[in-house]
């Protein structure tokens, strides 16, 4: 018998977390995350991480786990989650992963293999056939979750510098190859999306909220604790666009304008490869969401897909 796992994902800032939560403390669910930046000590604020009352309220797992100067990669977190998935299940508890990083999450619900590559020729045969058989698209999202700042400098169908710009940031680490023609779990996979301007609205109010609470000190803070600007997480939005101002001389209103765009441009690409996986149901959601009625939908779905009593 498969395992269960439930999955709320979509693009920054549409509410995944607070459903994640709500639907951990219906389900007696414990929550994995699925995003990327959230593994970091000390990120708080630039990764709208949830906030200690909320991680305390449900179980949480790969929130806190890294420092900022640490790499953590898909091979990383593909281990991690099967492990954690399966022992929440034999626990008797429903595992639930919420997040946005798409690669992270398509690789461990198609059940991506990955190989270690030791010549860039072979690298460069799977990356051209990664995009014939998948688009584009895929391709540059891929390098999108590998290094954000070359993906905004190239575009989509400049197919040679994407791959030349992947091999550079997998530097002969490990690739995916194809998933699994049958997924591994018994899954619910739920996706939270709304029209594109009010997203992008939404996100702007978010920016600045953050801004409100303080993310240039934080910025500051770990600057000054040692963290490398050029490390993995120092590179991510929001936390680029703050070292731009603090460390590079750019102005601050310029510095937020950037900040705004890359959040923007990084939903859209969400988004992009989220419509690679056709197994999502999605939740269309207005300008003001009320989130009671998007949980009880989720609710009385994985009850009964699951049958749960």
């Amino acid at each position: 018998m498969k395992e269960r796992v439930v999955v709320i994902l979509g693009p920054t800032a549409t509410g995944k977390s607070h459903c994640a939560i709500e639907v951990a403390k219906r389900l007696q669910g414990e929550i994995i995350s699925g995003d990327s930046m959230l593994f970091y000590r000390g990120m708080d604020i630039g990764t709208a991480k949830p906030t200690p009352e909320e991680l305390a309220s449900v179980p949480h797992h790969l929130v806190n786990i890294i420092e900022p100067e640490a790499s953590f990669s898909v091979v990383d977190f593909k281990q991690r989650a099967e492990q954690l998935i399966s022992e929440i299940n034999q626990r008797g508890r429903l595992p639930i992963l919420a997040g946005g990083t798409g690669l992270y999450i398509k690789a461990l619900l198609e059940d991506y293999a990955f190989s270690s590559v030791e010549e860039d020729s072979e690298l460069r045969q799977r990356l051209e056939r990664l995009a014939q058989e998948k688009g584009n698209e895929a391709l540059h999202a891929y390098l999108a979750q590998l290094d954000l700042a070359a993906a905004e400098r190239l575009h989509m169908n400049n197919t040679r510098r994407v791959i030349r710009a992947i091999e550079t940031a997998l530097q002969g680490e490990e690739v995916p190859q194809y998933g699994a023609e049958e997924m591994p779990y018994e899954a619910c996979v739920f996706g939270l999306n709304m029209e594109r301007s009010l997203l992008y609205d939404r996100i702007n109010r978010r920016v600045d909220a953050m801004l409100e609470q303080g993310l240039v000190e934080e910025v500051r803070r770990l600057l000054e604790q040692g963290v490398p600007p050029e490390c993995q997480s120092m590179q991510s939005i929001g936390y680029r666009q703050m070292v731009w101002y603090l460390r590079e001389g750019m102005p601050y209103e310029l510095a937020v304008d950037k900040l705004k765009q890359a959040t923007r441009n990084f939903a859209k690409r969400q988004i992009t490869w989220y419509k690679k996986m056709p197994y999502i149901h999605w939740f269309d959601l207005p300008a003001e969401p009320n989130f009671e009625i998007v949980v009880n939908h989720m609710v009385a779905n994985i009850v009964e897909k699951f049958k749960l009593v």
